[in-house]
């Protein structure tokens, strides 16, 4: 049953209610930490390669989470799942208010990562299926915009409450977080039906053409290869140009809220570009985009270079999620446009969490984020050309079906 129809608020109530969720959920349950690795470390409760093993532990419940999300959805129902993970994040934020040790924090950490990758995969398909047709690339959109002003905001007030200690920020960010989850359950509450989720596709009587099954494989793997090569800039750089380049703390969160900024404005990016090029097309151009960006630092570190790697980076990354799952909806047939996308998002998080221990040894064993930084770069290159080969899969694929007709 639709939104439209019997609560007519819904159509932007609910969708505003997924961008909460996931403002929280990746906004403060994962990019908290990043502006916080400096004081950290100043403070004396971890160690630099501490922070990078924490980083790299949130990560891997992350791919916990993504693995298992479907599952608990059907089992608890989308409400109530969601409920549940809006109050594991929370609680893991008042948590890491205490010096736990490795151990204790990285039990917070990873807890964080598997809520927020719940919330990632179950919000946006069970909103998708409340929506009415016309209204769903906005309503994608409107969720997405989610994580950018997540960013944002913690790059705001993150710094500003650093000054009054550590804990005391992970409790201010916890009594944030607290808001954030009413708001969202709210919106939650009133307009997903309690049951599972309604968002299984109907079996279609009318025959369909073949699954493009080597071009989806392409796309998938490039969407997973993006993950590893976004590890650098989101676990660690306010602490490069903070402490590697000297630039002070200060100075590296306001590159930090940049890269939210660009979050903010990379889904209607996306979609605008998807409009004029097609979804393919526009996901290879992100592909490439996102590369140099990325590569930029190893050049230029003035501030127009790391003004437009953070702003580039930040709008990419929401971009190729919104542009891989467009392509994904295009190329599979209606009945496993669902189990597709899981097997992408699983990519995604499984890539994710291999680079972020990957990146953390490579960080340990060179004594530089420079290191990270290069090799993130090189799986973005190789992630351009999957795209690229499934762009030019999928272009073929529908000059042939055109030629047929």
């Amino acid at each position: 049953m639709s939104v439209e129809r019997d609560m007519p608020g819904g159509l932007w109530r609910l969708p505003l209610a997924g961008a909460v969720a996931l403002l929280l959920g990746v906004g403060f349950g994962r990019y908290v930490f990043t502006p916080l690795i400096t004081p950290l470390v100043e403070a004396g409760w971890f160690s630099a390669q501490q922070t990078a093993r924490l980083g790299a532990i949130n990560l891997l419940g992350y791919l916990i989470g993504a693995a298992g999300a479907n599952r608990y959805a059907h089992w608890l129902g989308p409400r109530r799942a969601i409920a549940s993970c809006l109050i594991a994040l929370v609680a893991s934020l008042a948590a890491c208010a205490w010096p736990w040790g490795m151990i204790g924090y990285g039990f917070w950490r990873l807890l964080a990562g598997m809520a927020a990758a719940t919330l990632t995969i179950v919000v946006t398909p069970a909103i998708m299926a409340r929506m009415p047709e016309a209204r769903r690339p906005g309503a994608s959109a409107t969720i997405f915009t989610g994580i950018g002003v997540g960013t944002m905001g913690v790059s705001l007030i993150v710094p500003w409450l650093a000054s009054f200690g550590v804990g005391a920020t992970w409790l201010a960010t916890a009594a944030i977080g607290a808001v954030l989850a009413g708001v969202s359950w709210l919106g939650v509450w009133r307009y997903l039906p309690g049951e599972a989720p309604a968002d299984t596709p109907r079996q279609s009587t009318s025959r369909t053409p073949a699954t493009p099954w080597a071009i989806i494989a392409l796309v998938i793997v490039a969407y997973g290869l993006s993950s590893a090569g976004y590890v650098p800039h989101s676990l660690y750089w306010v602490d490069y140009i903070a402490r590697e380049l000297g630039r002070g703390l200060e100075t590296g969160n306001r590159y930090w809220l940049v890269l939210g900024v660009g979050g903010v404005i990379g889904p209607a990016l996306a979609g605008a570009a998807a409009r004029r090029l097609g979804f393919d097309t526009a996901l290879v151009l992100a592909f490439v985009l996102m590369t140099l960006a990325t590569a930029l630092p190893l050049a230029f570190v003035g501030v127009a270079g790391l003004g437009i790697s953070s702003l580039v980076v930040g709008a990419m990354v929401p971009a190729i999620i919104t542009l891989t799952a467009g392509t994904v909806h295009a190329l599979a047939p209606v009945p496993r446009q669902r189990q597709i996308w899981g097997w992408a998002t699983l990519s995604f998080a499984a890539t994710q969490a291999v680079g972020g221990f990957a990146m953390a040894r490579l960080y340990a064993a060179a004594g530089t984020y420079t290191v990270p930084i290069a090799a993130g770069a090189a799986i973005l290159l190789v992630a351009t050309g999957c795209s690229l080969a499934g762009a030019i899969g999928a272009h073929r694929r529908r000059s042939d079906r055109g030629q047929k007709r």
